[in-house]
C-alpha cells in the first residue's frame, strides 16, 4: 500500500487511510509484536495515543478494535503529543504502541507511527512486514482495555530531572500551531519560574493559524513578531505532533539547528566524554562544537529512525537532526525529547546570564542554503553527473552523496517517497555559497 512510507504511515483521510484499513493494520501489528513472544498477560500491553486531527478519534476507535480483536491488551493514553507516547511505551516497559498522527501534514491527512519495545520505531523492513500480513489475521481471545490519564504528568516530571542548576525567570513566547505541543509546553511551565506567552494553543485539527511545520520559516513569522513586541528572552515553536522544536532568539531570529544541537550537545558533555549523533546534512559547526567540548561526533543518515538506530548502536547520549528532531538517551530508550532540550537551553542561558543572541553569535560562522528540492525523475543519473563534476572533492556516500571542499560542502540525496532530489549546502560565506548553489542547480536542471 502506498500509505506505508519509510518511517511511518501517512495518507489522506478517508480515501487513502480510513477505519477499515486502520483496523487491518492494527491486527497485523499485533501479529508482528507476537512474532518473537506472544502477548500472554494484561501487563504486556500496547499503547494507543492520538493527536487533535478531526479524523483521529475515529481512527483510534478502529485501531483499538483491531488490536483487541487480535488479542492485544491496550493502554489508551488519549490525546497526547508524540514525545509523551514514546515516554509511556519506553518508561512503562510496554510491548509496543501506535500513535495516530500525521505530524505537520495538512489537515486532510492522518497517519500512524508504530513502535516496539523501548519506543523503537519499526524499520522499513518491519513496516513492510506489517503491510504484507494485513490479510493473515486469525481469531483470538479479545484483549482488554485500560485508560490512563497520567502519562503527560509522568513524562514532564521525568524531563525536569535533567535540570541540575536553577533556571532564571525568563519571558518565553511559544507557538504551538493549534497542535499537540501545547499540552507538553503548558505542563512543563508548571515546574518553571518563567512566564509563558501562548500563541495558538487551542487544539484545532484544521490548523486555523498556520501550518504546523516550523521548518518553513514563514510559519515562524507571528512568533518572531511577538518575541520582539514583548521583549521576550526566547521563542519556541513545535510541530503538529509535538516531537520537533525550533527556537527564536531575543532578536526575533531563528536559531540555526546546527548551532542549537551543538549547544545542547555541550550541555550533555559536561559530565564527561560521550558520543553525539547528527544527520549528514551540512552543519559543520555542530561537529566543531562537539569536539570543542570533548565529545565524539558521529554522522548518521537522515531520518529519525536512522538516527535513533545509530544512537542505540553507539550508545550516544544525545542526537540532533536538521529538521528539528532532538533525541535523548534515557534509562529506557532513545527518542525525541524536545522539552528536555528546551530545559537544557534555559539552563545554559541562566548559567551564562546573557541574551541567547549573544550566546550563539560566535557560532553563526557558515552560510547555509537550507534544503532545496528539485523535481527529478532520473535521480540516480543526476547524482552521478554531480559526482563526476565535483570528482576532485572529498566524497562520501553514507546517504546520497556528500562532497567537501575547503570553502564549501554539500549533500545531495534522493527522496524515499517522491521524485525529488534534496540539496543542502554550506559555505564559508554567502558569496561562495550562492555561487555553488547556482552551479549545482545548473547540473541538476540541465
Amino acid at each position: 500500500m502506498t500509505i506505508f512510507k519509510a518511517y511511518d504511515i501517512r495518507g489522506v483521510y478517508p480515501t487513502e487511510l480510513n477505519e477499515e484499513i486502520a483496523y487491518r493494520i492494527a491486527r497485523s501489528f499485533v501479529l508482528f509484536i507476537q512474532k518473537d513472544k506472544p502477548i500472554s498477560s494484561v501487563s504486556e500491553t500496547i499503547v494507543i495515543g492520538r493527536d487533535m486531527r478531526t479524523s483521529s478519534p475515529q481512527l483510534a476507535d478502529a485501531i483499538i478494535n483491531g488490536l483487541t480483536a487480535q488479542g492485544a491488551h491496550i493502554i489508551d493514553i488519549g490525546l497526547v503529543a508524540t514525545p509523551t507516547f514514546y515516554f509511556e511505551v519506553a518508561n512503562s516497559r510496554h510491548r509496543g504502541g501506535i500513535m495516530i498522527t500525521a505530524s505537520h501534514n495538512p489537515k486532510e491527512y492522518n497517519g500512524l507511527k508504530m513502535v516496539k519495545e523501548n519506543a523503537i520505531n519499526l524499520s522499513i523492513e518491519e513496516m513492510q512486514w506489517v503491510n504484507e500480513h494485513m490479510d493473515d489475521t486469525c481469531p483470538a481471545e479479545k484483549g482488554k482495555i485500560k485508560v490512563k490519564h497520567t502519562s503527560l504528568t509522568e513524562q514532564i516530571r521525568h524531563d525536569v530531572t535533567y535540570v541540575t542548576n536553577s533556571i532564571k525567570k525568563f519571558l518565553v513566547v511559544a507557538d504551538a500551531a493549534n497542535s499537540m505541543g501545547a499540552l507538553i509546553i503548558r505542563e512543563l511551565f508548571k515546574y518553571l519560574p518563567c512566564k509563558l506567552i501562548e500563541l495558538n494553543f487551542e487544539l484545532d485539527g484544521t490548523f486555523p493559524a498556520h501550518p504546523a511545520d516550523p521548518l518553513a520559516d514563514e510559519n515562524l513569522t507571528a512568533l518572531k513578531q511577538k518575541v520582539i513586541a514583548e521583549k521576550a528572552d526566547i521563542g519556541i515553536a513545535t510541530d503538529g505532533d509535538g516531537d520537533r522544536i525550533f527556537f527564536v532568539d531575543d532578536k526575533g531570529e531563528t536559531v540555526p539547528q546546527a548551532v542549537m544541537r551543538g549547544l545542547i550537545a555541550q550541555s550533555f558533555l559536561k559530565d564527561g566524554q560521550e558520543k553525539i549523533c547528527y544527520d549528514i546534512r551540512p552543519g559543520k559547526i555542530t561537529e566543531e562544537m562537539i569536539r570543542a567540548a570533548g565529545g565524539i561526533p558521529i554522522k548518521t543518515k537522515v531520518g529519525h529512525t536512522n538516527i535513533k538506530e545509530t544512537m542505540r548502536k553507539e550508545n550516544a547520549i544525545f542526537a540532533g537532526e536538521s529538521s528539528g528532531h532532538f533525541f535523548v538517551r534515557t534509562r529506557h530508550g532513545s527518542y525525541e525529547a524536545p522539552m528536555i532540550v528546551f530545559l537544557k537551553l534555559l539552563e545554559r542561558m541562566s548559567e551564562e546570564n546573557r541574551p541567547l543572541s549573544d550566546i550563539i553569535a560566535s557560532y553563526k560562522k557558515y552560510w547555509n542554503s537550507s534544503e532545496l528540492n528539485f523535481h527529478i525523475e532520473k535521480k540516480e543519473e543526476i547524482m552521478k553527473k554531480i559526482e563526476k563534476y565535483f570528482h576532485d572533492g572529498k566524497i562520501e556516500k553514507m546517504d546520497g552523496i556528500s562532497i567537501e571542499y575547503k570553502n564549501f560542502w554539500f549533500n545531495v540525496r534522493a527522496s524515499n517517497t517522491e521524485p525529488l532530489l534534496r540539496l543542502n549546502l554550506e559555505a564559508v560565506n554567502k558569496t561562495i555559497g550562492e555561487e555553488k548553489v547556482r552551479e549545482i542547480k545548473k547540473i541538476i536542471q540541465s
